[in-house]
């Protein structure tokens, strides 16, 4: 197998893929003359996240021969296990190879792992940004591709939408920032002067995923409608026969299985009817070459950068594509449009011309006649100004496009703008809509905005402020009005409110007082349309009026009273919770569910030491027993979790306390005991010494029919001091039918999707007579102990050819450490070391597919030493190494004799 420069060995690619394999080494004092040279990149948060896509890379792969890659910020030690005890970094390293043996099957042979620390699941990408650092790891990222070079970047969703991962989100946003640092020279230009990398200029940029509908079959990707009519999305569907005689789709599936410890191993089969066989979609966020919207073949994303661009098309590596001076347009505004042209480093345009294509009745100023050639590797602009016409229709999104004639042949390209009324109002943002609004701004991805629908949470029978944010768009001062438009069950203190004169390019804001005056709507995912009771904002100044919509989302609220006479015992006595039942039964994700097989009730009160909180569970089926030393993800089995919020406003769970409670343990010589542990929140770990003082008896019926928990949770544990108008409070109830520690569905008291990690759709509880004990709240306690890839052979054996340096960090020259008179002997592997600096070897006794002994050594410079690896079982056949040394490494494999 050749790679651009270099040869790579069969045998490692595939022992690198998790399949077993002799090692066969490049000279270990040889620089690769090349790095390994990719043609897309997928960049992820944690093994698995490329799942989705594999289908699409294989076909790739086999049919155009277009190699990619993943990078993967941390190896999921986070994450549960549901085929073992390890966690934290011996769980991160079974999930690279087990991520390594999955994309294998996709023919992806390069993964590079930069050994952030997976610290828990979360709905919000500043805090995963704050927790991996934003530089380093940015740098990371970029060193990648300039190292690997990839024509087409791909990562995932990263806005704020319900439910997406807060570490998807800040990858994405990574992905994003490092396909413009890539090709920037003054970003991380320490790359480009210390460690001899150049700047490179990826052709694409996509998402994951499509926003929009299509029907599944041959004709998924020319089916599909995007919700928003300017989104290009582009399909590539599953069904395609491999050379192996199975789908893509059958494959994936495969693949997905090599997930055991995240409980894939029963993935359901591919379907074998092709008219329910589904697209993997991919929305294109930003292109520097042209490309063709109208293309539905598989391999449209690879056209004008991994392959030739279609008959007629301009030359590969032609690079066009639109800038705007704004994203937001009032009518009759303009906008300074640049065209941008870059000859391919090989040859130069010939008779360039550029054309606007507009929306009916906009008009363009400016030439696009360029009048010399542009030579090769060269850059050219035209600049134009739009103007938008005085009727334009408002809140919606337009194209400006661009065709680009030469000689050679014709490409196009196109740019999002978005027309809005002179004054826009729109539904103050929740914190991490509002920070993932700047970051689409600022850099340059302002049409990403749409993907979030704007809504705000109120209590059920309560009010709240509702702030509408206004911007005068256009060319003059405006005044007018702003009328909330609310559904039944909801009014305001107004329904019109004035707003002053704003300058051109000015903001302000009116504030409503909105209540919910019919207590008796659904609350949760159970109200208006999937939880959403719509709102539309109207805003008129003199120009005209313009409407935006938005959302309220009613969370139940519930009086928590002082508590009656009665111990924490499993049973509720009579006067001990005087506060109404709470309805713990509603479904969030999962099976639906009957009354039988899995619901709940509860009450809370409090004390003048803690809450008192007691949950009865009707089950029809006792998922698996964890044992005490597994007591830790309760999501996997029978179990109950009880949240709270103190304050009631945080924006992330690290400011909360959350504890996973398992009603029974597999512990038969203790009595089969329940056990608790505190997860994804303030401080995680055991109850007993995360939250001291904390009680918790359990009661399971025999016959089963189902358990009791009742627990007493102390103030003095929660993260801060309980505000008692005003504490975010939920229970969530996971059921698990089977003994393999999957659930299958998951109940709860405020229910939406996401709803683990956003504490603003927690309901809300009062507390009337509480007086909190003044004090300062907790700091958050963070995992930070990650899987590392010095530690792990695998990441080694790419490393020691691909030229790309474990965890993705600057590489040191070969020279940094020799490894001389590598040889088996009786009790291992015997090697000699020299170091020309100060560092820490990781040595491996390596059979190419598994480490037979390891050794660390800690070196001074100059040092030479000899040193035996011990081997435990099998043959080693070549020796792994991995140095560290201030903040650099290298790695190196040598055959053994």
């Amino acid at each position: 197998m050749r790679i651009k420069g270099f040869l790579l060995p069969t045998a490692l690619a595939l022992a690198v893929a998790g399949a077993p394999a002799t090692a066969v080494a490049a000279p270990a004092d040889v620089r690769p003359a090349k790095a390994v040279d990719l043609d897309v990149l997928f960049v992820s948060a944690h093994p698995d996240d490329e799942a989705g896509s594999l289908a699409t890379l294989g076909q790739w792969k086999e049919k155009y021969g277009a190699k990619a890659g993943v990078v993967t910020i941390t190896r999921g030690e986070g994450g549960g296990n549901a085929v073992g005890l390890e966690e934290g970094p011996p769980l991160g390293i079974i999930r690279e190879r087990e991520e390594r043996t999955a994309i294998g099957k996709a023919g992806v042979e390069n993964l590079y792992n930069l050994d952030r620390v997976d610290f828990w699941y979360t709905a919000s990408a500043p805090l995963s940004e704050q927790i991996w650092g934003h530089d380093d790891t940015l740098g990371q990222i970029v060193r990648v591709i300039r190292t690997t070079r990839p024509e087409i970047i791909m990562t995932m969703n990263p806005s704020p939408t319900p439910g997406n991962h807060g570490n998807h989100q800040q990858a994405a946003r990574f992905a994003a920032e490092a396909f413009a640092a890539a090709a920037d020279p003054n970003a991380f230009p320490e790359q480009l002067s210390a460690e001899g990398l150049t700047p490179f200029r990826a052709a694409k940029f996509l998402r994951s995923g499509g926003t929009g509908s299509s029907a599944a079959g041959p004709q998924c990707a020319t089916s599909f409608t995007p919700t928003v009519p300017t989104d290009q999305v582009f399909g590539v569907w599953e069904g395609t026969p491999s050379a192996s005689g199975k789908t893509w789709a059958e494959i994936e599936v495969d693949a997905r299985r090599e997930y055991v410890t995240q409980g894939w191993a029963g993935t359901a089969a591919a379907p074998t009817d092709p008219t329910k066989i589904r697209c993997d979609f991919y929305t294109l966020i930003d292109s520097r070459v042209p490309y063709d919207p109208a293309d539905s073949s598989p391999e449209a994303i690879l056209r004008g950068s991994v392959l030739p661009p279609v008959t007629g098309g301009l030359p590969k590596g032609t690079e066009l594509y639109l800038t705007t001076d704004r994203f937001d347009l009032a009518p009759g505004a303009t906008v300074e449009v640049t065209a941008h042209l870059r000859a391919p480093h090989n040859r130069a345009l010939v008779k360039p011309r550029i054309d606007l294509r507009l929306p009916a009745g906009w008009k363009a100023k400016g030439s696009g006649v360029l009048n010399n050639d542009v030579p090769s590797g060269k850059e050219r602009t035209r600049k134009f100004t739009v103007t938008v016409p005085a009727d334009a229709d408002t809140n919606q999104q337009q194209l400006i496009g661009a065709t680009l004639t030469t000689r050679q042949g014709v490409g196009r390209t196109d740019r999002a703008v978005r027309v809005v009324a002179d004054v826009r109002g729109t539904l103050e943002p929740l914190p991490e809509v509002g920070t993932f609004r700047t970051w689409a701004g600022e850099g340059g991805y302002p049409q990403l905005d749409t993907l979030i629908k704007p809504v705000l949470t109120i209590g059920s029978g309560k009010q709240r402020s509702v702030r509408i944010d206004l911007r005068n768009h256009g060319r003059v001062s405006r005044s007018g009005t702003v009328t909330l438009g609310l559904p039944a069950g909801f009014t305001a203190d107004a329904a019109t409110k004035n707003y002053p004169a704003l300058a051109p390019g000015a903001t302000g804001a009116v504030t409503f007082t909105v209540t919910n005056t019919d207590a008796t709507l659904p609350t949760a995912n159970e109200g208006g349309t999937d939880g959403d009771y719509g709102i539309t904002i109207t805003t008129t100044s003199a120009a005209g009026s313009t409407v935006e919509t938005g959302a309220l989302e009613i969370v139940p609220t519930t009086e928590v009273p002082r508590a009656g006479d009665g111990t924490v015992d499993g049973v509720a006595s009579p006067g001990e919770y005087p506060g109404p039942e709470l309805d713990f039964s509603r479904i969030w994700e999962g099976q639906a569910t009957t009354p039988q097989d899995a619901s709940a009730t509860g009450r809370i009160a409090w004390t003048t030491e803690g809450l008192k909180v007691i949950v009865q569970v009707t089950d029809d089926v006792l998922g698996k027993k964890v044992v005490p030393q597994d007591c830790k993800r309760q999501r996997r089995t029978d179990s109950v979790e009880i949240i709270v919020d103190p304050k009631g406003n945080s924006t992330d769970t690290s400011t909360v306390f959350k504890a996973g409670i398992f009603p029974i343990t597999d512990d038969p010589a203790n009595g089969n005991p329940p056990c608790w542990q505190r997860d994804a929140d303030n401080r995680q770990g055991p109850g007993a010494t995360t939250a001291p003082g904390m009680t918790v008896v359990s009661k399971v019926s025999s016959p089963y029919t189902g358990y009791t928990i009742e627990t007493m949770i102390p103030f003095a544990v929660l993260p801060d001091a309980v505000d008692p108008a005003r504490m975010g409070f939920n229970v969530l109830v996971y059921d698990s039918d089977t003994q393999d520690l999957s659930s299958q569905s998951r109940l709860g008291w405020s229910t939406f999707t996401g709803v683990r990690a956003d504490p603003y759709r927690y309901g809300l509880a009062t507390l009337p007579g509480y007086q909190p004990a003044a004090r300062q709240p907790s700091t958050p306690v963070f995992p930070d102990t990650s899987a590392r890839s010095v530690h792990s052979p695998q990441t080694i054996a790419q490393s020691a050819v691909d030229g790309v340096a474990p965890a993705a960090v600057p590489r040191l020259k070969n020279s940094a450490l020799r490894l001389t008179s590598a040889q088996r002997v009786t009790d291992g592997v015997q090697v000699t070391l020299r170091a020309d600096r100060a560092g820490t070897a990781y040595l491996y006794a390596w059979d190419g597919d598994t480490a037979r002994g390891e050794h660390t050594v800690r070196l001074a410079a100059g040092d030479r030493v000899t040193v035996t690896v011990p081997v435990s079982g099998g043959t080693p056949t070549s020796l792994l190494a991995a140095f560290e040394s201030g903040g650099a490494a290298v790695a190196q494999q040598v055959p053994l004799n």
